[in-house]
């Protein structure tokens, strides 16, 4: 499989052998056959009247819509689940699958100073907005072609009981725990892959981008909310000045009116936009886990290099053996090995040679795999990237352009009103 990087645009040519593994595109997945929804969410509280603990629960609603689907646990379900129980089935598929540039679960708090939006997690426009985030994590999770045939994810769709006690018995904890080990270890390989180099360094930029794409845009909404709330004060101003005037006085007051509802609509116009920031934000937390990808494969990498350095120095030590060359310490002390001594070590290396080979294939052979299917599933979120961001910037501008026709109607309704004074 090959691929490189072309203007932002990952483009993958993958080798025909490989596409009983990797041809996925074409298969299926769960949102094919069961509808799957977030209808609400709930405050809740545990513990004592003095030690209150307040969580929010989320009501996931599934249906099957295919009458040949025998997956399902049942043909439809309705339970809730806590956005803990989200983050631990995010957990064991990035566990599970490796190779997997993983949906992003929406924030559990506010995580960047520049969005202005209230930092009280039980607000209800943001708990409805992390609602709205959850559910397109189920549904990006359930529309792919692996990700979405995983037992333990039907499992959190429709098992009211017993789903953590199943999913710790798969031991994703201490595999977790090992798994972020090796992400945090700084890695320098002596041959990388230069594809995943190239990923790497585009999931930087495209997250340097979009982190300055959203707080440009948090700092103009700021600035538009400011501006339009002060237009209404056009609209007091013209009342009291209505109230002196005779011949002026209805066209004043209309124009007040005007500008009244053209001040009042910034309201809805960001939370609207709010709503298209999310999207965007969405792959924010994207390239973060491409990210998580490139530094899996990389500790791939570092594994064949360690065993393929470990298998290079036992065939050293063996021809060493061989040819009768001893360490100082017997040279210094005239221990020579015998030849009888010397054929059991060169025996015992080799033997060791034969494990360290099996070892060797077996780390290359993980790692070959590992690349064939991340790559495959890079080109998908690429694909996928490019739909939802051409998407949600299509949906800005028409916003835009929606806020700015009310604007230009407002003050032709105001010049036809003061044209129309005798």
């Amino acid at each position: 499989m090959e691929g490189i990087f072309q203007n932002g645009n990952y483009q993958i040519v993958t080798n025909t052998n490989d596409m009983d593994s990797l041809d996925i595109q074409k298969e299926d997945t769960l949102l094919d056959h069961m509808e799957i929804s977030i209808v609400e969410a709930e405050k809740r509280a545990n513990g004592g009247l003095n030690l209150r603990e307040f969580y929010t629960v989320y009501l996931v609603e599934t249906k099957v819509i295919d009458d040949n689907f025998e997956d399902a646990l049942t043909n439809s379900s309705s339970l809730w689940r806590r956005y803990t129980e989200f983050e631990m089935l995010r957990s064991y598929l990035e566990v599970t699958y490796p190779f997997v540039v993983l949906p992003s679960l929406p924030e559990k708090k506010v995580l960047y100073a520049w969005q202005k939006v209230t930092t009280d997690t039980f607000d209800p426009d943001f708990v409805d907005r992390r609602r709205a985030g959850l559910e397109n994590f189920l549904l990006r999770v359930s529309s792919h072609p692996v990700l979405s045939k995983d037992k333990h994810l039907m499992g959190f769709l429709q098992m009211r009981e017993g789903w953590k006690e199943s999913i710790k018995e798969s031991a994703y904890h201490q595999m977790t725990e090992t798994k972020l080990k090796a992400l945090s270890i700084a890695v320098r390989l002596k041959n990388p892959d230069k594809r995943f180099e190239e990923v790497k360094t585009y999931a930087v930029e495209l997250q340097n981008n979009l982190n300055n794409l959203l707080r440009v845009r948090a700092r103009l909404a700021e600035r538009q909310y400011a501006l339009y709330k002060l237009h209404a004060n056009y609209g007091r101003v013209f009342s009291e000045w209505s109230a002196i005037e005779q011949e002026l006085g209805d066209c004043l007051q209309k124009s007040g009116h005007y500008i009244d509802s053209l001040a009042s609509v910034i309201d809805s116009h960001l939370e609207e936009e709010e709503l298209i920031a999310d999207q965007l934000k969405e792959w924010l937390f994207g390239a973060s886990a491409l990210q998580a990808v490139v530094k899996r494969q990389e500790s791939l990498q570092v594994n064949k290099d360690d065993a393929s350095d470990t298998l290079q120095a036992i065939y050293e030590q063996k021809d060493k053996t061989v040819q009768g060359k001893s360490g100082i310490m017997s040279r210094l002390f005239g221990s020579v090995d015998t030849e009888e001594v010397r054929e059991m070590k060169v025996t015992k290396l080799e033997q060791r040679i034969s494990m360290i080979q099996d070892n060797v294939k077996q780390v290359d052979d993980d790692l070959t795999l590992f690349t064939n299917k991340a790559l495959a599933d890079i080109e998908r979120f690429q694909n996928q990237k490019v739909l939802d961001l051409k998407e949600a910037l299509t949906a800005y501008c028409v916003l835009q352009f929606k806020l700015s026709r009310k604007g230009l109607q407002t003050w032709q309704h105001i010049k036809q009103c003061l044209e129309s004074i005798p």
